[in-house]
């Protein structure tokens, strides 16, 4: 048997989110009871208590997708993994042909050198001038490959939330998206604080789900840092009798990984392969606010593990009936 067949589903295309809403706060909100409640991004304050905290992912995406030609005229796509400065990873298709040495010219200025090859078949690469800048002047926006389409100029502030400021992503913290900062204001005249952490989402978001990935109950790696402030924002609300609500499944696998035995979060840099499935005790994290996911995906099985499968895929049933977005760009629910 599959052990990811339960966590499959049938998605109409149609359901998809090719684009983001109107408005950031302009999306559908699906409550995860009980009762379950199908409501607005808008109501989150009237959702929420005082005294429960938020907690964000501040990394920023990065115009990581740069198209570049070999000497002989060849294109190659390029995924720049890492913000520099000095030599990074990148994913270079079609990189069958490429050696070690070769310079390739990057359409919009710039150059990448090939230094080696690496594991999982990604390059070393050196750029010039450094990533950052090389992505500012000649970088688009990595848009996720099931949203079929290249990007375009509203995707540079509409695939950023509003607190991104740590640069080194290639996919966004898509629940994140949906908060404006005008609901961020009424969350706080509410009384629900906020929080920031950081995880750098990495390519592996995209890796398909293998069931020995299920067995092993690990994921690919990625790096979070907890700053001191929020481990002591989390320790405040828990002993105040508050929640901690992680606004997407990055922030809520950077609390997870961080947590210790005794409650408390080390701060600081880490890397994490924690893979969040059914039997996972939170220990941490009190409610999740989160996108509405891709069958079979490490995402989906995380949100199981917090609302249980049956009451979650139930919800994901309603949700498609009701035609709501799905995916980056789609609606959000909210598990308390």
């Amino acid at each position: 048997m599959d052990p990811i067949a339960p966590y499959r589903f049938a998605l109409p295309e149609s359901l998809i989110a090719r684009h983001p809403p109107r408005e950031r706060d302009g999306g559908r909100l699906l409550v995860l009871g009980p009762p379950r409640e199908h409501r607005r991004i808008e109501d989150l304050p009237a959702l929420l208590q005082p005294g429960d905290l938020l907690v964000v992912n501040d990394t920023r995406v990065m115009r990581a997708r740069v198209f570049a030609r070999r000497a002989t005229g060849g294109r190659v796509e390029a995924l720049l993994l890492g913000p520099g400065p000095g030599p990074i990873e990148a994913l270079l298709r079609p990189g069958r042909k490429l050696r070690a040495g070769e310079v390739l010219s990057v359409e919009g200025g710039g150059a990448l050198t090939l230094l080696a090859r690496t594991e999982g078949g990604r390059w070393q690469v050196r750029c010039d001038p450094e990533p950052l800048d090389l992505m500012e002047r000649s970088g688009h926006v990595p848009l996720p490959p099931y949203l079929n389409r290249d990007d375009e100029p509203d995707d540079r502030a509409r695939y950023q939330t509003v607190f991104a400021t740590e640069p080194g992503a290639v996919a966004a913290p898509t629940a994140g998206l949906h908060l404006s900062e005008a609901l961020l204001g009424r969350l706080a005249e509410r009384g629900v604080g906020l929080a920031r952490v950081t995880l750098h989402v990495g390519p592996g978001t995209f890796q398909p789900l293998r069931p020995e990935d299920l067995a092993a109950g690990r994921l690919h790696e990625e790096r979070y840092r907890v700053p001191p402030e929020t481990a002591e924002a989390v320790a405040r609300t828990n002993a105040a009798g508050g929640r901690v609500i992680a606004v997407g499944t990055t922030a809520c696998r950077t609390l997870e990984s961080a947590v210790g035995a005794d409650g408390a979060l080390a701060v600081g840099w880490a890397s994490t392969d924690l893979f969040i499935q059914e039997g996972h005790g939170f220990r941490c994290v009190d409610g999740l606010l989160t996108n509405f996911h891709l069958p079979g995906s490490s995402l989906i099985v995380l949100v199981c593990a917090m609302g249980g499968r049956d009451a979650v895929l139930d919800a994901y049933r309603d949700a498609i009936e009701r035609h709501y977005r799905f995916y980056s760009y789609g609606d959000a629910m909210l598990l308390l």
